[in-house]
């Protein structure tokens, strides 16, 4: 690739160029997480393990299941300041690498895998979601690295982030049983999703549930020799609208998340080709939204207890299964990490950044719930863009954010202790 596209700056520290190929490299990769598929991440994190090593930093690459990678990336500076006691103070860069399908890509103007550079933006599948910010944090971390730092900086490509965050888990166990080499501690995570260009220490929480009523299965025209478990779908289904409603008047909006929701997303029960016979069983498959101030485990309660109560009136049986339990995210403006990507953004961009909100959920989300780390999310690319048709990334964006990354490591670094609690002055 040319240097088309991109404006450098005189004082920056990292090579433009490289920045945007390794992610246009990245993009003309079709690591796509999509059913029956086994092999997702493996050549993207070949390339990110070739980059890393490189570089010189200390390299793992773990099998988080079966054809699904994660690579983690080390660097050691200087060891003064501490983070936890006795450890060096220790910043992670995360991002992932598998991409969703392109879908019908007849819809797309141009091929979801061009990964070409056009009027100033690089498209794709995946450019802005997210190895555009993959490439920036990489290269973030070499800059920071070859300048000199006091601390520890990790970084993570962690697998299976479209899916349920296997990579996620997995580091989050193996940090605190202690399995990842070089690194005893996180004390705060920069996750590089792309945000346009909001700095997000909030994220709403997940509940995924599979509800799923059985009955007895019966000729149509002799209703009542059988149990119809559809009816139970459809009273559910009236009701979880009543539930959202409720808690949404007990919570109100979010600023930056907005509302709660309880979304039903699929149903199966019985056959178009044979629709004189009553199934045996119904299936409902409900996404549930969540911003801080719902506790998962009563509204989990409340939805058992509904489904129970329906089951019982139509004399059927019932089951409930927790697919996935994520909380929101509510990292303190005060924290560190988030004080440091405001700091990044204000030198990269000369302003203020505005406080948002992950409209889903990251891998950030798990390392909060699973490990406790402080995380916040900022990267390229407009918000709004992932999973779309014709996905692109501006490149001065990926320039920007690689800016924002450098400094606000060394910010992070170089504040020995700073309040925590929403002490930030800058208005959202």
């Amino acid at each position: 690739m040319t240097d088309a596209g991109i404006v450098a700056v005189e004082a920056d520290e990292f090579d433009a160029v490289a920045v945007v190929d390794l992610a246009a490299a990245l993009v003309r990769l079709r690591t796509v997480h999509d059913g029956g598929v086994h092999t997702v991440e493996a050549p993207a994190v070949a390339l990110v393990t070739e980059v890393m090593r490189d570089f010189g930093w200390a390299v793992t690459v773990t099998d988080v299941a079966p054809g699904r990678q994660s690579v983690v990336g080390v660097v050691n500076g200087e060891s003064k300041t501490p983070g936890s006691p006795g450890h060096p103070r220790t910043l992670m860069f995360e991002g992932h690498v598998d991409v969703v399908t392109e879908g019908d890509a007849t819809g797309w103007s141009f091929d979801p895998y061009a990964g070409d550079i056009v009027a100033g933006v690089l498209r794709g599948r995946g450019s802005a979601d997210m190895k555009s910010g993959v490439s920036a944090m990489l290269h973030a971390a070499r800059a920071v690295q070859l300048g000199g730092f006091d601390g520890r900086l990790v970084v993570g490509v962690l697998a299976d982030e479209e899916g349920m965050m296997l990579g996620a888990k997995r580091f989050a166990q193996d940090l605190q049983a202690g399995g990842i080499p070089g690194v005893d501690t996180v004390d705060g995570v920069i996750v590089c999703e792309p945000e346009g260009g909001e700095v997000c220490p909030v994220a709403k929480g997940a509940i995924r549930i599979l509800v799923t009523f059985t009955g007895e299965m019966a000729h149509g025209a002799m209703p009542k020799m059988g149990r119809n478990p559809l009816p139970a779908i459809g009273s559910l289904l009236i009701a979880l609208t009543e539930i959202e409603r409720g808690y949404q008047a007990m919570v109100g909006s979010h600023p930056s998340l907005g509302d709660f929701s309880m979304t039903p997303t699929a149903v199966a029960g019985g056959s178009l080709e044979q629709m004189n016979v009553i199934p045996a069983t119904a299936v409902l498959a409900i996404d549930v939204r969540t911003v801080p101030g719902v506790e998962h485990p009563e509204l989990i309660a409340l939805v058992r207890s509904l489904v129970d109560s329906l089951a019982a009136e139509q004399g059927i049986e019932a089951s409930v299964e927790i697919l996935d339990d994520r909380p929101p995210v509510d990292t303190p403006v005060g924290d560190p990490v988030v004080q440091a990507i405001l700091a990044g953004h204000r030198a990269a961009t000369g302003a203020e950044a505005v406080l948002g909100g992950v409209p889903g959920t990251t891998d950030g989300t798990i390392l909060t719930r699973d490990a406790g780390l402080p995380t916040v999310v900022y990267g390229p690319g407009g918000k709004w863009i992932a999973h779309q048709v014709d996905e692109f990334v501006e490149v001065a964006d990926i320039i920007t954010c690689t800016r924002a990354y450098i400094v606000a490591a060394r910010h992070f670094f170089a504040v020995d202790q700073l309040p925590t609690g929403d002490t930030n002055p800058i208005a959202v």
